[in-house]
């Protein structure tokens, strides 16, 4: 969850804390990677979507929308393996790269920071607690807008990409399934679609969030997943 411990004993033995090593180079650079796929996937699955109009000239001689499904296929392969290796690092990382996978859900002092931080972004708090990693409302919204969602975006885009792929290929036996399961091949695509205005209305609120608390809980967020370092400027 949050470590708040060890800044409390640094303060009862006079010390002023400054800086916090929280998240690890394999966390940061996946961080990153998957902005990129995220960004890739969702401009390349709009056009797949939304078709643009007929290209000029033979058909031999024009392959945009191939190359659109190209990109958009490369970029999801990136974004399943990288939220597998991410998955992974959670069990081998540090604490810190546990918490968008796990939710101490039965802590009440918890639930009591989250309705805090809830306070505290609608601006009905005058002064923000400090985290070392991200902090409960974040943590919440991270397992909830994206580690939940992104399983749900492989799943059905696999499940899309099995229609194409045939029978007996390697992704229509692992995801084909969900195409029955979920009520056709229609619904699929139509949840599909909405999970990605859902993940990119998210990422949008992540990014003005992640600069409001750099500016105003004097604490570092954009730079920390650079450096890996949470910078306490208080």
């Amino acid at each position: 969850m949050l470590s708040q411990q060890d800044m409390l004993e640094a303060e009862r033995h006079g010390k002023q804390v400054r800086s916090i090593y929280v998240y690890e180079a394999p966390v940061r650079l996946w961080h990153w990677l998957n902005a990129l796929a995220m960004v890739v996937l969702a401009v390349t699955g709009y056009f797949i979507g939304t078709p643009l109009p007929t290209q000029p000239g033979e058909a031999s001689a024009n392959f945009l929308m191939g190359y659109i499904r190209f990109a958009h296929f490369a970029a999801a392969y990136i974004f399943a393996i990288g939220l597998a290796a991410r998955i992974y690092w959670a069990f081998v990382g540090n604490h810190h790269a546990r918490q968008i996978f796990m939710l101490p859900i039965s802590n009440k002092h918890w639930w009591s920071e989250v309705f805090f931080e809830l306070r505290w972004y609608l601006f009905l708090e005058k002064t923000p607690k400090k985290y070392v990693g991200h902090n409960p409302m974040a943590q919440l919204m991270m397992f909830f807008f994206f580690t939940v969602l992104a399983v749900g975006m492989v799943f059905t885009g696999f499940a899309i990409y099995s229609e194409g792929a045939g029978l007996g290929h390697w992704s229509d036996l692992a995801f084909g399934w969900v195409i029955p399961a979920l009520g056709g091949s229609m619904q699929v695509h139509n949840l599909h679609r909405l999970g990605m205005w859902i993940m990119m209305t998210f990422a949008l609120v992540h990014i003005y969030a992640a600069i409001r608390e750099d500016i105003m809980s004097r604490q570092s967020l954009i730079s920390t997943m650079i450096s890996g370092w949470r910078m306490f400027k208080d």
